[in-house]
């Protein structure tokens, strides 16, 4: 295995940024187009993020820019690197699946930047990519061993059952859904790391076997594992066929929890958890957690959605923070709502600086993309230390978001 790539390639591939960074949506859509002719591959993915504006051909395309940028210091991809191969554990991503993207991302290069995509041109990101490949193996054959060897812990997929479900809102228009999941072989399952997600796997008629990602929402445990699900009105229908079709009973396959967004196992000083609509889930895993765990840990939990009918899980919120007794709670709605006690409006950067210790915490964020756009840049800019802010997207990340 190469230990290092060689200066010539370092040369070449930085010499590409301008061409990635006017083309790179172009040929990562041209190498997904090319990666999917192979049904086999196809089926490895969850095309729910290659709809609409193509968010997963976007954030390949910010991923591989960055990697040019950074070519000649590779630890600054470090978080990177941990994120895609803890997807990859998500997904079941083997070695012998690299082959078929090496082709299939040389053939789009070739095929998008033409002329430009010289023999020197292709053989550097030839020997870029299995750089990187090499890289990723490695520390995905860690990752597997560990889960494997872990109490309760399996590799690639494990079928489990759907023992209970709950409805968590009063929106009936998109009702958000807690489902009880316990494995078929009424074994123990390994304990996650509060904030981290599973990956399922069940067959939509029309579609085959569909992927999604789903954010833990219960503490862990050695029994089963709890996920919280909006039903999407739009989309490919994964949601829609869980919330829909799938009842007590029902079976599925997970992948063991991945992330590398979580709590830490003893947090050094106080917490603030931000989310946004149903970006409360992992939030409430953390939640029940630190009641469970750290009975001193000071906690503020600010949580926006629409409106009162749009909250989830609300009252189980305010009974973990009245039993912890350190824990504020705050939520406000962007739509005025009667009663109770929450703010009209966004969570906004003055706000925060006013009511929490934002300097002074770990912050931990989860929501949709506007939100993070608007929260996770005015951190930043309010003076919260970088390695303080732990954020997670729903969908494939965006490399830019901080920026």
């Amino acid at each position: 295995m190469t230990t290092a790539l060689n200066e010539a390639t370092v040369a070449v591939v930085r010499a590409t940024v301008p061409a990635l960074a006017a083309h790179g949506h172009a040929i990562t859509t041209a190498m997904y187009r090319r990666l999917f002719r192979d049904e086999s591959i196809a089926a490895l993915f969850n095309h729910a993020n290659q709809g609409g504006d193509n968010a997963q051909a976007h954030a390949l395309a910010s991923a591989i820019l960055a990697y040019a940028q950074h070519i000649d210091d590779l630890p600054a991809l470090a978080g990177a690197v941990e994120r895609i191969a803890q997807k990859h554990i998500g997904y079941h991503i083997l070695p012998e699946h690299y082959p078929f993207v090496a082709r299939a991302l040389l053939g789009a290069i070739e095929e998008v930047l033409g002329a430009v995509a010289t023999p020197q041109v292709l053989a550097a990101w030839g020997e870029a990519y299995w750089f990187l490949a090499d890289l990723l193996m490695r520390r995905e054959a860690e990752l597997r061993g560990e889960l494997a060897a872990a109490a309760g812990g399996w590799s690639g997929w494990r079928e489990f059952l759907i023992a209970g479900r709950r409805v968590e809102n009063a929106a009936t228009d998109a009702p958000i859904v807690s489902f009880d999941l316990r494995p078929a072989d009424r074994g123990a399952v390994i304990a996650h790391r509060p904030g981290q997600y599973l990956t399922l796997r069940y067959a939509v008629p029309g579609q085959g076997a569909v992927k999604r990602n789903y954010s833990i929402s219960c503490a862990p445990n050695r029994e089963g594992y709890r996920i919280t699900v909006k039903r999407e009105a739009r989309g490919h229908g994964g949601s829609r066929y869980l919330h829909d079709a799938l009842g007590v009973g029902a079976r599925i396959e997970l992948t063991p929890p991945a992330g590398d967004f979580f709590l830490s196992d003893a947090p050094p000083r106080p917490v603030v958890l931000l989310s946004g609509g149903v970006g409360l889930t992992p939030m409430v895993s953390m939640l029940e957690t630190i009641v469970a765990r750290h009975p001193q840990l000071e906690t503020h939990y600010v949580h926006g959605t629409a409106d009162r009918a749009s909250h989830a899980m609300a009252a189980h919120v305010a009974a973990l923070a009245a039993s912890h007794g350190r824990t504020r709670v705050s939520t406000f709605y962007a739509q005025p709502s009667a009663g109770g006690d929450h703010r009209h409006g966004l969570i906004d950067i003055d706000w925060l600086r006013a009511n929490v210790p934002l300097l002074d915490a770990d912050v931990y964020l989860c929501g949709p993309r506007p939100f993070l756009r608007a929260l996770v840049p005015a951190l930043a800019r309010a003076g919260v230390a970088g390695e303080r802010v732990h954020y997670e997207f729903f969908g494939p990340s965006d490399e830019q978001l901080a920026a």
